[in-house]
């Protein structure tokens, strides 16, 4: 028990120190230029919208080619900031409620 109790914790901390996939940043700026990242180095377009309030509007821009993605808000003012990315977006379909799935 307790060799798998080390190896399970030797296994998740080097998985923790791993970098990630894509990295990680804030970026910020017009929406113009911050949706040209998505389109040109991965090959992504806008497949979802939707606000969160008046004043943000979240866009989710993927490949299905490669399964990357990125998250976008975008403000009254134009401003878009990435929020999240990554790869391996899964589609599903959705389960109307009071059905089982």
């Amino acid at each position: 028990m307790w060799i798998r109790l080390i190896a399970s914790c030797l296994v998740l901390g080097l998985a923790a120190r791993a970098p990630p996939a894509r990295a990680q940043h804030t970026a910020y700026g017009s929406h113009d230029t911050i949706s040209k990242t998505p389109q040109s180095q991965y090959g992504e377009t806008v497949t979802t919208r939707g606000l969160q309030n008046a004043t943000r509007l979240f866009e989710i821009w993927r490949s299905s080619e490669t399964g990357s993605w990125t998250m976008l808000v975008v403000l009254p003012s134009g401003t878009a900031c990435v929020m999240a990315s990554g790869t391996f977006w899964m589609e599903e379909e959705p389960v109307p409620p009071g059905t089982s799935s």
